[in-house]
């Protein structure tokens, strides 16, 4: 941590997909947190992720009032949340970096408490949420992926999630240096392994625009998780394996006491249809889970970037210390 305190920086990374109708109430309330923090530059890293609506020209517009402490990183296209936020991290240049949703769910005023613990030394500091004021829907199905998570990765993963944090440049550079694609930024940020502090905070209800978060990218995002995270569908295939080996020895069992027992064997057009089904729904479904894989591994081999640049507006370099 730089001994002088007047020349740190405290970055903060906000991906922005379709947020136009957000973005005139979050910039100021983000911009207003710089006069709260004396002993500090305050820089706010955008990151437009390929928005249809007026996102981008919203933003130029808050990058031309405030030149030195916005800057907009505009992708060429929607490449999703994980690399938005990775895109903006490697164009932070604070000695910290936080990152908040675009929606401002979570109470942004919290980056100075998150501020005075990394000051006592803290390299993660997450915003643990402890209820979320959302539709039943939504939490529902929100419940049921970090529920997943604490199951099958992390058992002390927060249990209904975050995704508002501040990172010491030291947890910046090392997921800097990760270029996995298919994956959670979050979890992600978890599994390196800093212990986290951890303080409470009240996820509220979405008050302009409406959610990107559909279900079909709920499902995407969950499968890349527990793909990338835990070994839950390979495995899978192994325990379905040994489960119905186990059957077919108990139905040996059964054909062997039935033939000893009543000198018959049991009727065999049904059986043989009804395991035939079953061999071949396994099988489709076994070979499935290692397509997952198999394309995953075709996305790392290609060594295709997680994003595209198009173009930095905005911002101030970081002067040498």
């Amino acid at each position: 941590m730089p001994a002088d305190a007047i020349r740190r920086r405290f970055s903060i990374v906000v991906p922005v997909f379709q947020n136009e109708a957000n973005l005139p109430a979050t910039v100021p309330r983000l911009l207003a947190l710089g006069d709260r923090l004396p002993g500090y530059e305050l820089e706010l890293v955008f990151v437009e992720d390929g928005s249809r609506d007026g996102s981008f020209a919203a933003l130029q517009e808050f990058a031309r009032a405030h030149p030195r402490r916005v800057k907009v990183v505009k992708l060429t296209r929607n490449f999703g949340q994980t690399p938005a936020i990775q895109a903006g991290l490697r164009h932070a240049s604070g000695d910290c970096v936080g990152i908040i949703s675009a929606d401002l769910q979570e109470p942004c005023e919290l980056f100075i408490d998150m501020l005075a613990e990394w000051q006592r030394g803290a390299q993660f500091i997450m915003g643990e949420r402890r209820e979320r004021r959302e539709g039943r829907r939504h939490r529902l199905l929100s419940s049921i992926y970090w529920k997943l998570i604490r199951r099958f990765a992390f058992e002390d993963f927060p249990k209904l999630g975050y995704d508002f944090c501040l990172l010491d440049r030291q947890v910046v550079a090392d997921i800097n240096g990760i270029s996995e694609k298919n994956s959670s930024i979050f979890v992600l940020i978890y599994w390196l392994g800093y212990r986290p502090v951890r303080l409470a905070v009240v996820r509220d209800v979405r008050r302009a625009g409406t959610s990107q978060w559909q279900i079909g990218k709920k499902i995407s995002f969950t499968v890349d998780t527990l793909l990338g995270f835990t070994y839950l569908p390979a495995r899978s295939i192994t325990f379905l394996g040994f489960g119905l080996a186990a059957l077919s020895v108990l139905y040996l069992f059964y054909a062997l006491i039935s033939w000893a027992v009543m000198r018959a064997a049991p009727p065999g057009w049904m059986t043989q249809i009804g395991l035939l089904t079953l061999l071949g729904s396994t099988i489709t479904y076994a070979l499935g889970i290692i397509s997952e894989y198999l394309l995953r591994i075709l996305d790392e081999a290609r060594k295709r970037p997680p994003y595209v640049v198009e173009r930095v507006i905005g911002g101030e370099p970081r002067p040498d210390v």
